[in-house]
């Protein structure tokens, strides 16, 4: 029986006050409901964000997957020391996603060309802690200042935070490696044919790993920036379900 019906049949003395209670009790119901949709459509909007995070993220990581692939060595460089594009999306993922996303990238493409290692996994895990200190201080700073000024300042932080990583997985993960291949002489002298100021492992790190390492940094920023420029709008306005005529600001940090 509606409340309607149940106050037709009432006295008509007891009718406002029933009135009243059948007033606030609808309210109530109704309110309920309400609230109740609003919580479905917050969880179902935050279950589908998260999906395309997730999307997006594998999106990234199989690009750098596939661009570890094209390496090359660089002048006057160790040559077992090679550059590859595989940072310029996982950078760009972190600075629209975040650090654990960049994170997740390098660990992904890492873990990938681990069933490809030379190394057995040392090249990778070095490749994943160089590659993960440049995209987690690079979303840090540029999260702070989410201007074209912190972008810069942004690369600039993270081409020093990989050069002191480069240093670091060199001397702790790649010369231990190679040394039980060959021994550390002939390391030495096949560096020092390339570069005449390498002749020990002092020198390899400061003449070898930092430099290669800061233009490594430098070349990926330089890639970066018109790149992320043409796909940072896009993932935004997909990351937030928005049209892509709809005139909003998405942000996602």
């Amino acid at each position: 029986m509606t409340d309607a019906a149940r106050l037709a049949v009432l006295p008509a003395g007891r009718r406002p006050a029933t009135f009243a209670i059948c007033a606030r009790a609808s309210t109530a119901r109704a309110f309920y409901m309400l609230n109740s949709n609003s919580k479905k459509e917050r969880l179902s909007m935050k279950s589908s964000i998260r999906t395309r995070r997730v999307t997006v993220t594998a999106m990234f990581a199989a690009m750098a997957t596939v661009l570890m692939y094209f390496e090359m060595p660089l002048p006057f460089m160790p040559p077992f020391l090679k550059v590859d594009p595989s940072a310029i999306p996982i950078l760009i993922g972190s600075f629209i996603l975040g650090p654990a996303a960049g994170v997740a990238m390098a660990f992904i493409k890492a873990f990938v060309h681990l069933f490809s290692s030379g190394t057995g996994g040392v090249g990778e895990l070095a490749d994943f802690i160089i590659t993960s200190s440049f995209a987690v201080s690079a979303s840090l700073v540029y999260r702070r200042h989410h201007t074209k000024k912190g972008a810069i300042l942004a690369c600039a932080v993270g081409t020093v935070c990989i050069a002191i990583a480069g240093v670091v997985a060199n001397k702790f993960l790649l010369l231990p490696f190679f040394g039980k291949i060959m021994p550390m002489e002939e390391i030495f002298s096949m560096c020092g044919s390339v570069n005449p100021l390498i002749h020990d492992t002092n020198s390899y790190l400061l003449f070898g790993a930092l430099p290669f390492n800061m233009i490594k940094g430098i070349l990926v920023s330089l890639l970066t920036f018109p790149v992320y420029k043409k796909m940072s709008n896009h993932i935004k306005v997909f990351l937030a379900k928005v049209e892509p005529n709809a005139k909003v600001a998405v942000e996602t940090h």
